[in-house]
């Protein structure tokens, strides 16, 4: 019985003319030029061709199993996809078939079997706009682009977090983040400590125009800020001077794209990393973080247009400024107030500081300093007022407000044409 043999276009026009030379309609020599072959070649699948026929035309390879055909074994192994590593974009998923499953594949293979599977991509992108790419600054720590990203990292095992992360927009080197349950002052007051600590001093940084670093543009000035002739700094912007970083506001998200597309970088990949971990806690997310992070560096990082580095030694005290500084007046008795807090400024050869304007420096470990032109004063826990104590202390909950119900012929039941017609009869 003969197998059925289908021929591709280039086959079937080679058994065409092979069966002319057959025939005798035409030569060798010609069927070789209207082939594309040798002579030698020609004669050959001519004498193939006698012997075995048409399909003795079709590739000899045809039906067989490649020699680097990939197992069946990792052909199932990519299931792990829907399950396992459900999520993992196909270069993330390779990797980790080869960090953790000890199957060493390439990318393409895997978005193969991914597509024959009907797995689909994690991410859904939009269509592409006509942007013009901004040059990346020359050298390291001339420009780090901070910001927050408000995620559910945890996906359910946990609460939504904030990741606070600096990238340095020479290299892309995440140069610090780490997770606070909300974006606040306290998050980049510890990001920028991180950074100057480990790096340097950068010379400056590009934010979104957050509170955190500004005050809202859309806001009016108070009578205070309009004598100033400027709105009062923030906290974070108020360190940014004092380590002489300038501070620079973007206009758009494409605008801090290096930290945009961080974003999306951790929460594919981040987000995959804490889930394996089973992380369900804000601590061990940093502490997988910090450990990810270099790892991360490794695959994304790039090499500065210019050698050398451009961050700068910081002051010898410049851990002095990680506080937050708010302006006070002395009291005619020394005392300072500072919420529920009151200081009292003790003797120090000065006669009185009434009235004198002073700076309360608070910690982020609730500690309080009090400083006089940039010299620290002694003091003490001062009593609080009389009606601050006679305030009842009670941890309950205050009970709710309860209003008077109005009675059916009050005016409140009426409409307004009881204030001009006065009440209905």
């Amino acid at each position: 019985m003969e197998r059925m043999v289908t021929l591709n276009k280039k086959e079937q026009n080679r058994r065409m003319v092979i069966g002319k030379v057959d025939r005798k309609e035409i030569g060798a020599p010609q069927a070789a030029v209207l082939l594309g072959v040798s002579l030698r070649h020609c004669r050959r699948l001519v004498a193939r061709y006698r012997k075995g026929g048409v399909g003795a035309l079709a590739h000899g390879n045809r039906g067989r199993t490649p020699a680097n055909a990939v197992d069946e074994l990792v052909r199932q192994q990519v299931d792990l996809a829907r399950s396992k590593y459900a999520g993992c974009n196909t270069q993330h998923f390779t990797e980790l078939l080869a960090e953790r499953e000890d199957i060493t594949v390439s990318r393409s293979t895997v978005r193969r079997f991914l597509i024959a599977g009907a797995v689909g991509r994690p991410r859904k992108r939009r269509a592409p706009k006509h942007r013009s790419r901004r040059e990346r600054y020359p050298q390291k720590g001339m420009l780090v682009q901070i910001d927050g990203s408000r995620h559910d990292w945890l996906e359910g095992r946990g609460s939504w977090m904030t990741l606070i992360g600096a990238i340095d927009d020479a290299t892309g080197t995440v140069l610090h983040a780490l997770f606070r349950e909300q974006e606040d002052t306290q998050g980049y007051f510890e990001l920028l400590e991180k950074i100057v600590s480990g790096h340097g001093v950068p010379l400056a940084v590009y934010h979104d125009g957050h509170a955190v670093f500004e005050a809202a543009e859309h806001e009016p000035m108070t009578l205070e800020e309009q004598l100033e002739g400027k709105k009062t700094i923030t906290q974070f912007g108020r360190l940014l001077e004092e380590l002489d970083i300038t501070s620079i506001r973007s206009r758009s998200p494409q605008a801090r794209g290096r930290v945009e597309r961080l974003w999306g970088t951790f929460q594919d990949r981040l987000v995959s990393e804490l889930r394996l971990a089973g992380v369900k806690t804000l601590a061990g997310a940093n502490e997988l973080l910090w450990k990810y992070l270099p790892v991360h560096n490794r695959k994304f990082a790039v090499p500065p247009a210019k050698p050398g580095v451009s961050f700068r030694n910081p002051a010898s005290d410049w851990r002095a400024f990680l506080c937050l500084k708010h302006p006070r007046t002395v009291g005619n008795d020394n005392v300072v107030r500072f919420g529920e807090q009151r200081l009292q400024i003790l003797p120090n050869g000065r006669y009185s500081y009434a009235h004198a304007k002073v700076e309360v420096r608070e910690t982020f470990d609730g500690l309080l300093a009090v400083y006089y032109q940039g010299h620290r004063l002694e003091t003490k826990p001062a009593p609080a007022e009389a009606p601050m104590q006679r305030r009842p202390i009670s941890n309950s909950t205050p009970a709710p407000r309860k209003f008077a119900k109005p009675p059916p012929d009050s005016p409140w039941r009426q409409s307004m044409s009881y204030f001009f017609d006065g009440p209905r009869r």
